[in-house]
Parts: C-alpha cells; structure tokens; sequence
C-alpha cells in the first residue's frame, strides 16, 4: 500500500472561503431572481457580524417587497406605516440612543407617501441610517411608475413611457438631501455588478460607523435591479442598472463629514 497520499503532511488543507453571514437566517428569501435586496440584506448582515452591533440594532421596514426583512436579518426589526419609516426610526432612536436604528425603505415608499418624514428626518440630522433602495418602479404592487421612474420608462401607470412635461423628471434624492445643512453623510452606490456590491458594503460601514460615533444622519441610496418589472434577465438588469439608471441618478459620495462634497 502506497502510504505517501495518506500521510497527514500531505493532506490538503481545507480552508473556509466564504459562509452565510451568523446575523442572516437560513431560509429560502420571497425576492426574485436577480433582485438587489437580497445582496443588501447580506451586506447588512455581514457588517452586523462584523462591527458586532447585531444586539443592539433595530431595523425599521415599512411597505414594499423589503417589508419581510424580519424573516431574513437576525436583529429587531419594526413595521412602520407607508412612507412613516424615517418617523418610526426617529421615535426609536430618541427613546433608545444607544441602539444602532435603520430605515429600509424602497423609492415608493421613501419618496413618494415618505418625502416629507424623510426630507425632515433629515433635517433635523436624526442620529440613523436611513437605506434607500432605488429601483425605480413600485415592485411590490405592480411595478407602477415611481418617484424616480426614468424618463421614457414604461410601466403600467405610464405606457407610452414617463412624460418629464405632465409627469416631472425623477427625483434625485441624494441631491435633494444635500441641499439641507444637517446630513452628516450621504452616498449613491449601484448593484450593477461585483463592485458595486463592494462599494455598497463599504458605503453602508460608514453610515453605521458615523451612527455609532454619534455622528448624525446617514443616507445610503442603492441602486438596484428588478428583473421583473424591467422584463428583463437578471444579466440584463444589472447592465440596465449601468447603461441606463446610473447616468441619471450619478454614484459618489455627495456629503462627508457633514460637508458637501459636490452639489
């Protein structure tokens, strides 16, 4: 018998590459085969692992197709009415200041029935973190068109494509915000490939970061892709998210530090 191979010097060793964040359940997630909020709900559970807060956090999820996260993010999460989730997590944090409190809020949700919770929460530079995830349709209820429907888009509430002369142009919701004086950070990041999901991570480490310094409001907007509603592949969708949604909703950091970056 050949007794080299069986050696224990010469047996390879195994070495753990990558595993399921500890703070993300392990059950099968509702979204759609290439939705960007399963990357998201990741990512946050990675950095909860990571910056060890996931005892402390409470996340706020109001109405849209992230409205389940509980399922999936092993840490608090509250329901909030449409559009109320930057109110619900305000409330949370002045009752709670030393709990890390976030928002998960679609474009729908955050800047349509939520604009004004949103622009004031801001304002007031709440100490959260307020996510906005920015595909640009209604997913949840039919992918009608959103407050930040490109122009030309067609959905079901516009079929010949948004109309920028009855229906306005979409909302930039990162410039928007930096035009307030309290935001202490503010970022766009798009899920448009590897990355993009690395520069999400990162974008959202530094929201958290400057939430558990006491540092003010943070803002991460992501871009993502539905697949469904864009009637195309999950390939597709993410060279959508590139080719089409990036050059109208521009990725960078707008506000560091509380200091505008660009305008």
């Amino acid at each position: 018998m050949n007794t080299k191979k069986n050696h224990p010097a010469r047996r390879s060793k195994k070495q753990m590459l990558y595993q399921r964040p500890k703070s993300l359940t392990n059950v099968p997630m509702h979204y759609c085969a290439g939705c960007g909020h399963s990357l998201i709900h990741k990512v946050l559970a990675e950095l909860m692992d990571e910056l060890g807060i996931r005892e402390r956090t409470i996340g706020v999820a109001p109405v849209g197709c992230a409205v389940l996260a509980y399922f999936y993010l092993k840490c608090d999460i509250s329901e909030a009415a449409h559009g109320r989730a930057a109110a619900v997590a305000t409330g949370i944090k002045r009752a709670l200041p030393d709990r890390i409190v976030f928002s998960y809020q679609g474009d729908g949700d955050l800047a349509a029935i939520g604009m004004a919770e949103t622009v004031h929460a801001a304002n007031r530079g709440e100490n959260i973190t307020v996510i906005f995830v920015n595909n640009t349709v209604y997913g949840m209820t039919g992918g009608q068109m959103a407050p930040t429907t490109l122009v030309g888009q067609i959905t079901p509430t516009c079929p010949k494509g948004r109309d920028p002369l009855t229906m306005g142009p979409p909302i930039r919701v990162c410039e928007l915000l930096n035009t307030l004086d309290r935001p202490y950070y503010i970022e766009r990041v798009a899920l448009d490939g590897p990355q993009g999901v690395l520069a999400a991570k990162r974008a959202l480490r530094t929201a958290l970061t400057a939430q558990i310094d006491n540092k003010g409001y943070t803002f991460v907007e992501v871009l993502s892709p539905c697949p469904t509603y864009f009637r195309l592949s999950p390939i597709e969708s993410l060279r959508f998210v590139k080719e089409s949604m990036v050059p109208v909703f521009p990725v960078g950091v707008f506000r560091k530090e509380g200091v505008a970056i660009h305008a």
